[in-house]
């Protein structure tokens, strides 16, 4: 591989090699019918707008990015399988169960998951997520028929399954739903621009984007004076209650990646950073008292980048692991 996992792993390897302990790395690229993250072809958006539903099979390690009828079925024994699913920023995730034929009583299990989890590190983290852990799980050998539709809290969500007959397996229905006010955001892409307003709620948002980036922010409000700091071991933004902190690490969960700046107050004008890590994290901690925004651009860090500093860039990081 590329120099210090450089973001090029194909997604199938990354989770087959994820439950072997080897890597924990995505990659968003070109891809048709067959590849796990699927974009679409300009011919199927126009049948899809049609209003025909896509249907195609699921692979024991899957992901999707679309909405359909997808359907699992063992052909031999699968202990270890998952999907995931992801959507654009401002969608939830609803998945239901058109057909289910599993043998709970020898093992089999599917559940859904409200968010990401690999290797144990969860997206949203659990100081962002509305729910404790054990309740973002939903297990339908528990459940049954009392749930058979369950919608996400953010734009990504995931089930696992193990399935020991041939022949047994599952139908899901995918669905996207609108959502006025994203928190948690994996990002599809590795550029992009986006503005996350937390209104009057009492809650911590992060948006993530699994590559490294040269990320600007244009536009900051939380209701305080102008001002941005570094994070120091004796400094920060803890005390002010509504503040945007950059984070930085080579795992999904936020909570356990390095704090790089915070930024306390407001301003307009533009913060650039250039954040070599393998996941870049923007995280909004919101008290409640202030209708709190923040608006930022990102594009995918290259070489050159790394070389040519700029005067209103705040400090690099992390690019010894590129």
């Amino acid at each position: 591989m590329p120099s210090a996992f450089q973001f090029q792993c194909h997604l199938v390897l990354i989770f087959l090699a994820a439950s072997k302990g080897e890597t924990r790395y995505l990659e968003v690229r070109d891809a048709g019918e067959d590849e796990p993250f699927l974009l679409l072809s300009e011919d199927l958006k126009r049948e899809l707008s049609a209003g025909q539903i896509y249907r195609r099979s699921l692979r024991c390690i899957d992901m999707l990015s679309i909405e359909g009828q997808f359907t699992f079925t063992a052909e031999q024994p699968q202990l270890h399988c998952a999907t995931f699913f992801i959507g654009e920023p401002e969608e939830l995730i609803t998945i239901d169960y058109d057909f289910v034929n599993i043998d709970c009583q020898r093992g089999d299990f599917l559940k859904v998951f409200d968010g990401w989890i690999l290797k144990g590190e969860k997206f949203p983290s659990s100081l962002d997520h509305p729910l404790p852990t054990s309740q973002r799980y939903v297990d339908f050998c528990e459940s049954g028929n009392i749930q058979r539709s369950i919608r996400s809290s953010q734009n990504v969500a995931m089930i696992f399954f193990r399935i020991h007959q041939p022949g047994n397996g599952f139908t899901i229905t995918v669905k996207k739903n609108a959502n006025l006010f994203p928190c948690n955001v994996i990002s599809q892409t590795p550029s992009g621009r986006f503005t996350m307003v937390i209104p009057h709620q009492n809650r911590n948002c992060s948006f993530s984007i699994i590559y490294p980036v040269v990320i600007k922010i244009s536009d900051l409000i939380l209701g305080h004076l102008n001002g941005l700091f570094l994070k120091k071991p004796s400094a920060g933004c803890a005390g002010v209650g509504d503040f945007v902190e950059l984070l930085g690490g080579t795992g999904l969960d936020p909570s356990k990646m390095f704090p790089l700046a915070d930024l306390c107050h407001s301003f307009h004008g533009s913060a650039q950073m250039k954040i070599g890590c393998d996941n870049t994290v923007l995280r909004m901690v919101s008290s409640g008292k202030h209708i709190n925004r923040v608006t930022f651009e990102y594009h995918q860090l290259d070489l050159q980048e790394t070389e040519n500093r700029k005067e209103n860039s705040i400090e690099e990081f992390c690019f010894p692991s590129i």
